[in-house]
């Protein structure tokens, strides 16, 4: 078994830590953002083995007829979408000495590690690789560019091409994109997606679907995406018990290059983890928004 000198990243000797007489109980950190699919999408409840979602893929078709006559006979038809769940999960290391000289620090360090697996999740939606099959991602969604002038017959482009499937009603956009937005004039050099500059920052509502911003929505290339759009009526996600959380202070914990031994070295670990899935009925009620300007 390796062992470095001092493997534990998360200790009092780490990097940009000062520890004073008097260590203040503020903590600067990036505002934590809440995952953009859970709050766009439904979510349905997923057992550990996954689950079969009835799909309806046609609908009755009716018809004129002529007094008393037959009437058409028509019948629904059907699908299955199965949703597999898969998990994600984090472990972070800390010294003991850590999580007392830094009380605050560690506070927010642990309450910030759920969100890691958020972020993973939604990154993976968006613009990443499927763990398996039974896990839906947007990679393949049609691309509309709405960079460079005007933006709005853009988005209104985005809007017709979504509705071939489905009605846009949600769009999540990252901080490039809705700078994209913010930016957008009419004629007179006027706003057209906020009422004032001076008073608004965000846009809430476009073209009568929930706008939400996150930074996992954006993947650079040739163009950049920075925004995804669609019908989330069609999109559903699952949570398998929730998101668990364990520490142990006795585990031998495997870093990918060193092997520490938590009680050996008076040190802790945290480990967060969940069962997550995710399915949409129809990839086409879905556009990535790009900053191509054509």
């Amino acid at each position: 078994m390796a062992l470095a000198t001092n493997p534990i990243d998360i200790n009092r000797g780490t990097t940009g830590l000062t520890l004073t007489p008097e260590q203040s109980q503020e903590v600067w950190a990036a505002t934590i953002q809440e995952s953009a699919v859970m709050q766009l999408a439904q979510q349905v409840t997923l057992p550990g083995s996954g689950i079969a979602i009835p799909v309806v893929t046609g609908d009755p078709v009716a018809d004129f007829v002529a007094e008393s006559a037959e009437k058409p006979v028509s019948e629904s038809t059907f699908g299955t979408k199965m949703m597999t769940p898969y998990k994600i999960a984090v472990i972070e290391i800390f010294s003991n000495e850590f999580r007392r000289d830094f009380e605050a620090l560690y506070a927010e360090l642990t309450r910030r590690l759920p969100y890691a697996i958020g972020k993973k999740f939604d990154s993976t939606v968006f613009g990443g690789t499927a763990p398996g099959t039974g896990f839906d991602v947007l990679t393949a969604a049609t691309a509309v560019g709405i960079g460079g002038t005007g933006t709005y017959g853009k988005l209104v482009n985005a809007f017709t091409t979504v509705g071939a499937a489905g009605t846009l009603n949600g769009w999540a956009f990252s901080p490039q994109g809705e700078g994209l937005l913010l930016g957008a004039t009419d004629g007179n050099g006027r706003p057209i997606f906020i009422g004032s500059p001076n008073s608004e920052s965000a846009v809430s509502y476009l073209l009568g679907g929930r706008v939400v911003e996150s930074d996992r929505v954006y993947k650079a290339g040739t163009p950049n995406v920075v925004g995804v759009a669609g019908d989330w009526t069609q999109a559903r996600y699952g949570i398998v018990d929730g998101i668990q959380l364990s520490i142990s202070e006795e585990a031998t914990i495997n870093t990918g290059t060193e092997l520490v031994n938590l009680w050996q070295r008076n040190c802790f670990a945290v480990r967060a983890e969940a069962e997550v899935g995710f399915v949409v009925k129809n990839a086409s009620a879905f556009v990535r928004l790009t900053d191509a300007t054509s």
